[in-house]
């Protein structure tokens, strides 16, 4: 693989689904438990090494994004910001940040996805320096007909995608996380809308499939992995966070750890950061971890 791996956090859309919690505001900067949404799939990109990111929202709210996330330099990381000016699919994430990717390959997330277990950073990690074309994760759920579904063959190689199928030919639903190679881009940009006149992820997924270029790594029963479009999904995330937090005594998704953990910032850096936190049980956890890692 050459260049950099950098990463694409979507963000956009109109989130209908959890009106009225998002006529006024953008899904994404919802809270689930203790961080905004958007918390979630920029840890999981940094926990891949992923350090170039792009946030692609709408042109209201991403003035907001700016205002949260900053530049990224205080996690080590660098963010950009592109405007999406309607919901035009997740293949047109590629379109939005076809100049932000230049000659490089990108690893695509949800903006209201949260993966979350034992191993899980170690296998983003190998997914992503071991890309040969496209790796996309499955994960085994009760009812895959809400997303795209991998069939299989005898020898349980994948042998297509179909997107929100009445009759699943398996229970294994691709999550909302795709590394792919620079021809992303170029697939991306071929496509014709479908019936709903969106761009979609699985069309992309099924030509690298065609190309016997696209590898699906399952997640194991400790992985586990959330969306949040729902007003149940989300609360079913919240109560989850919480449920590990207050288990383990250890966040999930909190960036400033991971930035020290993935060795984005400095020991300076992160005392700079505990110091700043404006609740005493954060700066506590911050110093926490300072010490642990000392």
């Amino acid at each position: 693989m050459c260049g950099m791996m950098k990463g694409i956090v979507l963000a956009g859309g109109y989130g209908t689904r959890l009106h009225p919690l998002t006529r006024a505001t953008s899904k994404h900067l919802l809270p689930v438990y203790d961080k905004p949404m958007v918390y979630y799939p920029l840890a999981t990109l940094m926990l891949g090494g992923i350090r170039d990111i792009l946030l692609v929202s709408t042109p209201q709210d991403l003035p907001v994004y700016e205002q949260l996330l900053g530049t990224g330099a205080q996690w080590g990381v660098r963010i950009q910001y592109a405007a999406q000016e309607k919901p035009g699919g997740l293949a047109e994430a590629f379109l939005v940040g076809r100049e932000f990717v230049g000659r490089d390959p990108v690893t695509l997330i949800l903006g209201d996805n949260v993966f979350h277990g034992e191993g899980f950073a170690r296998m983003l990690q190998t997914s992503i320096q071991e890309n040969g074309g496209a790796t996309v994760f499955g994960s085994f759920v009760s009812d895959p007909e809400r997303y795209g579904v991998a069939a299989f063959d005898v020898a349980g190689d994948v042998v297509g995608i179909e997107e929100k199928p009445v009759h699943p030919k398996s229970n294994w639903a691709v999550a909302g996380l795709y590394v792919y190679d620079n021809s992303v881009l170029d697939i991306a940009a071929s496509l014709k809308p479908s019936a709903r006149g969106e761009l979609e992820i699985t069309d992309v997924n099924n030509e690298y499939l065609r190309r016997s270029k696209l590898k699906l790594v399952k997640f194991s029963r400790g992985t586990a992995w959330l969306d949040m479009g729902t007003h149940d999904s989300l609360l079913d995330a919240a109560n989850y966070i919480a449920a590990m937090q207050k288990r383990q005594g250890l966040q999930v998704a909190c960036l400033e750890e991971v930035a020290f953990r993935m060795g984005f910032i400095d020991a300076d850096a992160l005392a700079k950061l505990a110091e700043a936190a404006k609740v005493p049980e954060q700066r506590k956890y911050l110093q926490g971890v300072l010490q642990a890692g000392a």
